[in-house]
């Protein structure tokens, strides 16, 4: 662990080597020519039909021939072999695990040729992400985890300046605003739409300015950045690849019959006029590489270094075209020095289609579970970060071992790939996912417990009930007495709702202060009963329900004892007149005939809405007359355009208490819900459990959730964009080209990280999602959510299996989970729909002890709790994302302003804040703003300035800092590297908050 003396000498030498690299290491051009840049590059996935650890290792290869360790050795072997050879890498997490192998020479002579820039880090991240499921939170933290080791062990040099997005299936405004923000000069692209491209490549726009930040109030736009659109997505032009997974002919320039010089060049020059004619200026890229290649890096090169040769030597001939070995950085140096003007894009490129009937919108909602698992272990890291933060480096050592949150980052970031979250792997790579994010759990989990030790809360152990969704705790099922720990890492209090599996019949429930709160008991549901089939002990009788105040970065502490033992309060009963479930601010009545709901009011605002919901399936096609493509993991392809209810007619049973009514409705043997209303809540909770599909019929079945109002909402709705932005939808509309729709439906599907809403005039409808789904409103009035999906058949897309998720007892998945709908204004909507998402996201988080708690009851990181508009990004040890730059003084912070420009009358307002008074548990002596990455200083950022049609970019201003008085404007991140000094009482976990600290002498270098 590097202290913060190396670490400032660190980015200093990085700065220092990297004035000798970059763009003036771009080999030269000859002016006048078409200068055309092969990009050699290996594209290689951190998991999809084999493992992580199968990929690096060439496991399996019967599955797919590949093995990344091989790539890397051979691609340094040839580049050391031949100054003029260039090489592009993007992923991290192979490069990490190579690197763990080398020496020293050879790390060495890696450094060196970073140096020259012959070999290039494109993109930075630990993975390629994805960009439609992907959370912005974990898609920071996954680029800023590779960029760190970078810039560790490469220096300046090895930190990227080109993004490399050549494989997701489609992209996302937020992600390009992430790398904006960044410090990146430009985005590379592979897929976009099939009519978009053909579009763009008649009017020559595919290369533009992508205004990525178009809710942020910055002037100029911090989100600018310029994107390009590979030609053959990213791979060689037909013809002309020769990896040994390839079959064209090599170049043979020998006195042989075999000789077909001619020939390749020919083919050559043809296929480099075909692409001159989509672009704009007299560089040219070509992607020379793709899945796993390289691995016999020779192949490559020498045909590569003939067909230069070939090429250039037509010159004499007359010809004025020029190849190089080049890479993305230098290609887009060279399209800067063009000095064009580019057009402008604001949206974003989803959906993505590959062919008529062909959208890629099923994966939107593919794998269920573990798009909720990776949401809670991102919630879970920061609450994990934030205590190691915190309480400093005493929280890795302690009472219960070594703990480190490095394992649950490497694992989230690799979940971010796009063939994980996304859902498009394998069964047994979806398994492997689900267990590196499990054994990241389990570090976090030591740490957490050392953490809450140091800071006087527990003496024994503390206890993780994993399995609360489905009320599974033995703990509370089995004790008398034992406590709750509900950890908040939100800036911001949270009355959180508890619910533990218990058998007594009565609680009681003291607070911090030992004041009694109001609990119930209620019974078990049945639906809950079978979702507990198979685990060890007898079923839960009942679940005790209380709803548990937290300060902001921090927690409370509860003593739950049993008064006595005996059945829960009664169970849930038949239809009652009028079938309603209500509380102080919300009423939602269900039609007695159907048993589905009907409508719902604010009954303090006095709004109502006609709303039905109901749960409806697609038959997934199996390919028809108009097209043989099946849905499957990737495509999203209805049979009909209408979806089969599961059910018109459904039994209901109400459960009413004075802390909550539910309405229990049971749409078939594998499709329930949850209606409810908690005392205090201003929203309707829909908590769903659908699975397993029933297939015997022979059809695959994709499961949405269904609202349908009579909103006149125009064809528009609103989805986010990675949880953060919000995007304006047209049924059947694409803002940059005249779509010809061939799917109403899965062509009108978008990727729903956190919400989606329509609106009229007057009212809002928001449903908030607890994962990543598919969604849309296909008619007027309507939204609909994917929330289940299992096929028969593969898409034929590259997995080779169908998307048939057996569940642990291998009867098929069953999955459960939230939807919070909202009724409001459509002027304040906004207002709740934000922070509620964000709450969704980052959740509250359970922890138990099976004793009375005798030391700190209650703890708040902060002495005040932020205002309503700012959102605690991160805040991780050691400088976090730097890749621990620092060591354990100091602190990397990250501070968001949560809405848009003109989103809130309120909320919209710029917002300062005091950074030197903010922290209770460890005293500020320096501050540092940071680029968003967490690795550079702002101030050292400088990007490449883009002309478009409305005028030049300019270079955002940087802020002077003034630690006292932060401001953050609407939609702004501001990072900040801290140093920290611990001691004292921890925070005055027992006592009033500290003084103020002092000023900072010096600031962080």
């Amino acid at each position: 662990m590097a202290g913060p003396a190396v670490a400032a000498a660190a980015l200093l030498l990085g700065a220092a080597a990297a004035a000798a690299c970059g763009y003036q290491s771009c080999p030269p051009t000859r002016p006048g020519f078409l200068t055309v840049h092969l990009v050699p590059h290996t594209h290689d996935d951190v998991g999809w039909l084999k493992t992580v650890d199968q990929y690096f290792y060439g496991m399996q290869n019967a599955v797919q021939h590949a093995g990344v360790r091989y790539i890397l050795d051979s691609v340094l072997a040839q580049l050391v072999a031949a100054p003029s050879r260039r090489f592009s890498f993007a992923e991290v997490a192979f490069l990490w695990r190579w690197w763990r192998q080398q020496d020293g020479d050879t790390r060495d002579t890696v450094r060196r040729l970073v140096r020259e820039g012959r070999l290039e880090l494109v993109g930075g991240g630990w993975c390629m992400s994805d960009e439609a499921t992907t959370h912005y939170g974990p898609s920071i933290d996954q680029l800023a985890l590779g960029r760190g080791f970078l810039r560790r062990e490469l220096g300046g040099c090895g930190v990227p300046r080109v993004a490399w997005q050549i494989d997701p299936f489609g992209h996302a405004r937020q992600t390009a605003e992430i790398f904006a923000q960044m410090g990146y000069d430009g985005l590379f692209l592979g897929r976009v739409d099939v009519q978009d491209k053909g579009t763009r490549e008649q009017r020559r726009e595919l290369e533009l300015l992508w205004r990525a930040g178009g809710d942020s109030d910055s002037d100029p736009p911090g989100g600018d950045i310029f994107t390009g659109i590979l030609p053959n997505m990213y791979n060689p032009p037909p013809g002309f690849c020769w990896d040994q997974l390839c079959s064209d002919p090599p170049v043979v320039d020998e006195d042989s019959d075999e000789n077909n010089v001619d020939a390749v060049v020919t083919a050559f020059l043809r296929a480099v006029a075909e692409q001159a004619q989509h672009y704009r200026t007299n560089h040219l890229i070509m992607t020379m590489g793709s899945d796993f290649h390289y691995e016999n890096a020779e192949l490559w090169f020498r045909n590569m270094d003939k067909l230069i040769q070939h090429v250039n030597a037509r010159q004499a001939n007359g010809s004025r075209v020029h190849v190089l070995y080049s890479t993305p950085s230098c290609y887009l140096w060279a399209l800067h020095q063009a000095n064009l003007s580019w057009p402008l894009k604001t949206d974003d490129f989803f959906p993505y289609s590959d062919g008529p009937h062909q959208y890629w919108t099923g994966y939107f909602s593919s794998r269920p579970a573990l798009k909720r698992y990776e949401r809670l272990s991102y919630g879970f890291l920061q609450m994990c970060r934030q205590l190691e933060a915190l309480v400093g480096p005493v929280a890795w050592d302690g009472p219960y071992g070594r703990g480190n949150s490095s394992v649950l980052r490497e694992a989230m970031a690799v979940a971010q790939h796009h063939d994980a979250v996304s859902g498009t792997e394998r069964q047994h790579v979806a398994n492997d996912y689900a267990k590196r994010l499990a054994r990241g759990w389990g570090g976090c989990q030591v740490l957490v417990a050392n953490a809450l030790a140091q800071l006087g809360v527990t003496k024994g152990p503390v206890v993780f009930c994993d399995k609360l969704n489905i009320s599974m705790c033995p703990l509370t099922e089995t004790a008398a007495t034992f406590s709750v720990i509900l950890y908040n890492p939100l800036g911001r209090r949270v009355s959180w709702p508890v619910r533990l599996p218990v058998n007594g019949g009565g609680y009681e429930v003291t607070d911090a202060q030992g004041q009694r709160v109001p609990s119930q008991v209620i019974p078990l549901s049945n639906v809950t009963r079978r979702l507990r089939d198979g685990d060890p002990g007898d079923p839960a009788r009942g679940e005790l329900l209380f709803s548990a105040p937290t300060p902001p970065l921090g927690f409370s502490t509860f003593t739950v004892t049993r008064l006595k033992r005996g059945g829960p309060a009664a169970p849930p009963t038949p239809q009652e007149e009028p079938l309603e479930i209500r509380n102080e601010h919300l009423q939602a009545l269900i039609d007695p005939r159907t048993g589905l709901l009907r409508e719902l009011r604010d009954l303090e605002r006095g709004l109502e809405l006609p709303l039905a919901q109901g749960f409806y399936w697609y038959n997934s096609s199996g390919g028809d007359a108009l097209s043989p493509q099946p849905s499957g993991a990737y495509i999203f392809r209805p049979g009909a355009p209408r979806p089969v209810p599961v059910s018109q007619r459904v039994p209901t049973a109400l459960l009413k208490t004075p802390l909550v009514q539910e309405l229990h409705q049971n749409f078939s043997s594998w499709c329930s819900q949850v209606l409810r209303l908690r005392a205090g809540q201003r929203y309707l909770e829909l908590e769903w459990t659908v699975g397993p599909i029933p297939v015997g019929d022979g059809w695959g079945k994709e499961i949405v959730s269904r609202f349908e109002t009579p909103l006149r909402t125009d064809g528009r709705f609103y989805t986010d964009s990675n949880g953060r932005q919000i995007l304006e939808r047209r049924r059947d509309y694409r803002p940059t080209w005249n779509l010809n729709q061939t799917e109403p439906v899965a062509g009108n599907y978008y990727p729903v990280n956190t919400r989606i809403f329509i609106k009229d005039q007057k009212l809002q409808l928001t449903v908030l999602t607890d994962r990543s789904q598919g969604g849309s409103s296909v008619t007027d009035g309507s939204v609909e959510l994917m929330v289940h999906r299992r096929l028969l058949q593969d898409d034929s897309r590259g997995v080779g299996e169908p998307l048939d998720e057996q569940g642990p007892d291998g009867r098929g998945l069953r999955v459960r989970g939230l939807h919070r709908v909202l009724l409001d204004p459509v002027a304040t909507a906004a207002e709740r729909h934000r922070p509620l998402a964000q709450e969704l996201g980052t959740p509250p988080f359970v922890l138990l002890a099976p004793a009375p708690l005798a030391g700190t009851r209650q703890f708040s990181g902060l002495r005040r709790e932020l205002p309503h508009n700012v959102h605690l990004l991160t805040l991780a040890a050691g400088g976090g994302d730097a890749g621990d730059a620092g060591g354990g003084d100091t602190v990397l912070l990250r501070l968001e302003h949560q809405f848009a420009r003109g989103e809130s009358e309120s909320g919209s307002r710029p917002v300062t804040i005091d950074l030197l008074s903010l922290f209770s548990s460890f005293t500020i002596t320096g501050v540092q703003e940071m680029g968003l990455g967490g690795d550079v200083p702002l101030a050292a950022i400088s990007r490449l300035r883009w002309n478009t049609d409305t005028g030049p970019s300019r270079p955002r201003p940087v802020p002077n800092l003034d630690p006292r008085r932060v401001t953050l404007c609407p939609m702004q991140i501001r990072t900040f590297l801290l140093r920290v000094r611990y001691g004292g009482a921890r925070g005055g976990t027992r006592g009033g908050p500290e003084p103020p600290p002092p000023s900072p002498r010096s600031q962080v270098h």
